[in-house]
């Protein structure tokens, strides 16, 4: 890991949790919902894959994109890391403050889609995202800006369910082709990314917690050189 990131706060254009969500307002409201369903949602542990990647890594500062209820960023802030964490749910994003409050660990928490929050280029020395729910453009958006906010020697570590992007569309509404998978983000890096890991394994999910059936994961790491 690095310790030359880009100068300045990350999140130095980037909103506070008390101020207005960046974003689709139609975004928002969709997660509020499915997290008002429950009170509390995920298992509230940190995820398997994240704490095995992230193992040999120096801590730096980190961005854990979509955090729901917190738990990778506690988890990365009680390890020592610098942590933004991003949320579009105002739900969540309050339990996972409380939480963190709870925990007594500082993180910077953000209100915001990820293509709205206008974090400062290349300040990031691991990029999180763990099973992300990124909506797909034609124009790659979000998989744009987890690529930029990389710092150069960085790492973006990015995980999701194996197999669900060959799902047809659920009758609930959920269609996998609205989303962003990690063979797309496989297909953006140039000479200037070199990939670590890019493999089919077993999750290690933790107990409770929506998602917990799912029981293989696809790990995609890469490094960016400049």
């Amino acid at each position: 890991m690095i310790d030359n990131a880009a100068a300045g706060s990350p999140t130095s254009h980037a909103p506070s949790p008390t101020g207005a969500f960046l974003g689709d307002p139609a975004v928002q409201e969709q997660w509020d919902r499915r997290y008002a369903e429950r009170e509390q949602l995920w298992s509230g542990q940190p995820n398997g894959a994240l704490v095995a990647e992230v193992a040999g890594l120096t801590p730096g500062r980190v961005l854990d994109v979509g955090c729901g209820e917190g738990a990778d960023a506690i988890w990365l802030a009680s390890h020592g890391w610098d942590v933004t964490a991003v949320e579009v749910s105002a739900v969540a994003l309050e339990r996972a403050t409380r939480h963190g409050r709870d925990a007594g660990v500082t993180v910077r928490w953000v209100h915001a889609e990820l293509t709205e929050a206008a974090f400062a280029p290349a300040s990031f020395d691991l990029v999180s995202a763990q099973y992300p729910a990124l909506l797909r453009t034609s124009d790659a958006a979000a998989e744009r800006a987890l690529l930029a906010a990389v710092a150069p020697g960085g790492v973006l570590l990015f995980v999701h369910h194996a197999g669900m992007d060959t799902h047809p569309q659920h009758d609930g509404g959920f269609d996998p082709a609205d989303f962003v998978w990690p063979a797309m983000m496989a297909a953006l890096f140039d000479d200037d990314w070199v990939v670590e890991v890019d493999e089919q394994r077993p999750r290690v999910a933790p107990v409770g917690g929506a998602g917990a059936h799912h029981v293989d994961d696809v790990v995609l790491r890469a490094r960016r050189l400049r």
